[in-house]
């Protein structure tokens, strides 16, 4: 507790080094719910895309360009009870320039970089490789596209930071995933269509020390559909080459009873067919159930994987889509061989300047039982500056001696937005 203190005081000196996303505006009826705890955690630091400028000369492109980023400085650390503990400290940063609007037509660039600060970072096996990967620093183009719009209808080719149910951004860490991906999206009263292909992939997901990696043998075909309005709803078809054909369902709604209560309830489907011998083939349904009184959420979730001998589930490149995704654990984890189960129970807190979330995950099949829990806090100083920690407790109930499911985790995150 004492590295973890000394570190968090030393973070505390590097608020100008700091990225952050805007708080929740209290005044909106109907808010946006999150899934499960993973999406919430990924949220806190979520930064949303400027609207380039529209101009009326290609000079102007250059002209009216913008540029924006966030900054962070960022301790994270696990107390294992089997193994050496590991932790990190660093600063990073994500710098985008983005050219204006000229006739549907703009490019963007954005370079993703990370740094563990020596003095407050673990040496050797102690330093936690998750954060800057195990060399300690990275730095990489993490966007680098064109894009082009014509009425409903845009095209995105290039390294771009993407959230699809199988392939999403997860920003749990210091910086997103990013994908290099050709994406074709339009959009049509309420509802928006999505097809295209991702090649490689880059992030703390996808093994930093890796770089960028095949998403599948030979890249992902995806075609999906979303629709948000009274409704949610989401149909995706994935050809995940070398690996798996996988489709997803989720669909369910908010329904706002007035300005204090909220009924948030949803459905998913995940099934996946093995390709070329992978062994990812499976079935996951799962339910969650919220209700909303004065701000304060109290939900359940329940996910089921239903696998075979030999066989596994796959949640993608990216934090994945279910329910009762925690932190870390996820049902993929205990799934290869056998049925598996997860169950969720959580609470939540917004208001304009606080944020709080409690999590407790169990997952089970016939060996394992590995319960999770998650709490996490954030503070927006003001638009611009948030400040948030995240702490994990896992445990194997089913062992009487400690294992690899079993450690703490803690995470103090400073951000800044420019």
């Amino acid at each position: 507790m004492t590295r973890t203190i000394k570190s968090a005081l030393f973070l505390a000196l590097l608020t100008t080094n700091v990225y952050a996303h805007a708080p929740i505006d209290n005044n909106e009826t109907k808010r946006e719910r999150i899934h499960s705890p993973r999406k919430a955690i990924d949220n806190l630091i979520q930064q949303e895309d400027k609207v380039p400028s529209n101009v009326n000369s290609f000079k102007k492109m250059f002209l009216e360009a913008k540029i924006s980023g966030q900054l962070k400085a960022l301790y994270a650390s696990y107390d294992y009870k089997s193994m050496q503990d590991t932790y990190a400290t660093a600063i990073g940063a994500m710098i985008k320039y983005e050219l204006g609007e000229y006739k549907g037509l703009n490019a963007a660039v954005s370079v993703f970089t990370s740094h563990d600060i020596g003095l407050a970072t673990g040496e050797g096996s102690s330093q936690n490789p998750y954060i800057s990967s195990s060399k300690g620093y990275y730095t990489e183009l993490g966007e680098a596209y064109m894009n082009y719009k014509y009425e409903n209808l845009t095209m995105r080719l290039g390294r771009q930071v993407i959230d699809t149910p199988l392939a999403d951004s997860d920003e749990i860490y210091m910086n997103k995933n990013s994908f290099e991906a050709y994406l074709l999206t339009y959009e049509l009263n309420g509802f928006e269509f999505m097809t295209g292909v991702l090649n490689t992939w880059h992030g703390s997901d996808a093994d930093l020390d890796a770089g960028w990696v095949r998403a599948g043998v030979d890249g992902t075909h995806l075609i999906g559909v979303h629709y948000d309005e009274t409704l949610e709803l989401e149909l995706w078809f994935y050809n995940i080459t070398g690996l798996t054909d996988a489709s997803y369902v989720e669909s369910g709604f908010v329904y706002d009873v007035n300005d204090d209560y909220a009924l948030h309830i949803m459905l998913q489907y995940l099934d996946q067919k093995e390709l070329d011998n992978s062994g990812v083939e499976a079935k996951i349904y799962g339910a969650l159930l919220e209700v909303v009184i004065y701000g304060i959420g109290f939900n359940v979730a329940y996910d089921k994987a239903l696998s075979e001998t030999a066989k596994r589930s796959f949640s993608g490149f990216g934090g994945g889509t279910l329910f009762t995704n925690m932190d870390t654990m996820i049902l993929d984890v205990i799934t290869e061989n056998e049925d598996a189960e997860a169950f969720l129970f959580g609470l939540s807190y917004e208001t304009k300047l606080f944020g709080f979330l409690y999590a407790n995950g169990n997952f089970t099949n016939s060996l394992s039982h590995v319960k999770e829990q998650d709490i996490t806090g954030e503070y927006h100083v003001d638009d611009e500056l948030l400040l948030a920690c995240i702490y994990v407790k896992q445990e194997d109930l089913r062992s009487t001696s400690k294992t690899n499911f079993d450690w703490d985790r803690f995470q103090l995150i400073i951000n800044y937005t420019f």
